[in-house]
């Protein structure tokens, strides 16, 4: 499920504690909204999130309005022709199984907590019945059958665990963006980033260059990176782009970089700065060669980029190609 779409629910829900929570589990062909999509809804039918493209919300807003009603939770079943799914504007039509329960205290605050949890970029796992609806989160591995097949899931969908039959959860961090350099370049990358749901940070001890006007909405670190990067968690979720051109700001980030679980570290520059580079960080910094071969530069891929802008298109490209996959 998307931050935002779990925030605003759950907003919704410390406001009006008699909701009812619809929760795609699986979907087939070309479902319009992924397994852990959500949907609120109240006893007069209003509504907060998606479970599809439109075309079955009406049905499942009913029956939350039954769950609320005292009803038991329902798994739902439902196949989009070609011609609804066109109308939502979708390629073609597939399945979808929709899970509708009340919106209990368990797990509103099973939802809660794994926030909380993804705020400290902390992995857990939410495990839903799919007989009762009740809710369990788990925050790190156990020793028991649930919590051991929830762990081991790649990706959100159904489970059959003695017995029972449970929908999966995993709950990553978001993807991050660490940006060093709060330059031109920057600037492109930072708001790409974030239409691409990859959260931006910029770090830049230069408070000139680092300010809101530039960047708004971007979490802005104005302090040195061999200071900055250790203090953020550099965790397997986390790219890092350095930008500056100045080996004062780059080779200290790149240092404190290298040793780390960060999935991708790209330094701005041409062949010749690179080569340079890796001189300073290898004979001088002391690095091996298996730590500096991680550096992708001349960042980016290859597309002929000029502009600031097309140089954020190409190294969003090759952090996106890069990227862990579920």
């Amino acid at each position: 499920m998307a931050a935002g779409e779990r925030d605003a629910i759950l907003a919704w829900r410390r406001r009006e504690p008699r909701l009812a929570l619809a929760t795609v589990v699986a979907t087939w062909g070309s479902a319009p909204r992924p397994a852990g999509a959500l949907l609120a809804a109240d006893a007069a039918g209003s509504f907060m999130g998606s479970v599809s493209g439109g075309c079955i919300e009406a049905a499942v807003i009913g029956a939350a309005q039954e769950a609320l009603a005292g009803g038991r939770p329902q798994l739902l079943e439902f196949g989009v022709s070609d011609e609804d799914a066109f109308a939502a504007g979708l390629a073609c039509g597939g399945e979808i199984k929709v899970f509708v329960q009340a919106f209990d205290d368990a797990l509103f605050q099973a939802l809660e907590k794994a926030g909380e949890l993804l705020q400290r970029r902390q992995s857990c796992v939410l495990c839903l019945d799919l007989a009762d609806g009740k809710a369990r989160l788990y925050e790190q591995e156990e020793d028991e059958e649930l919590a051991r097949t929830a762990w081991q899931a790649a990706k959100p969908g159904p489970a059959a665990v003695a017995d029972k039959s449970y929908f999966i959860n995993p709950q990553l961090p978001p993807l991050r963006l660490v940006i060093v350099g709060a330059v031109h370049i920057a600037q492109s990358l930072a708001a790409l980033a974030s239409q691409l749901g990859i959260e931006p940070v910029v770090i830049d001890p230069r408070p000139a260059w680092a300010t809101e006007e530039r960047f708004p909405g971007v979490e802005l670190i104005r302090d040195w990176p061999d200071r900055a990067l250790p203090g953020i968690g550099l965790d397997a979720r986390t790219a890092v782009a350095t930008l500056t051109h100045d080996p004062k700001i780059d080779d200290v980030a790149l240092q404190a970089v290298l040793g780390s679980d960060a999935f991708y570290v790209g330094s701005l520059g041409s062949r010749k700065t690179h080569a340079k580079r890796l001189e300073r960080l290898g004979a001088d910094a002391g690095l091996a060669e298996k730590q500096l071969a991680r550096i992708h530069a001349p960042i980016g891929l290859d597309i002929g980029a000029d502009s600031a802008a097309e140089i954020a298109l190409a190294v969003m490209a090759e952090v996106v190609a890069k990227r862990p996959r579920p």
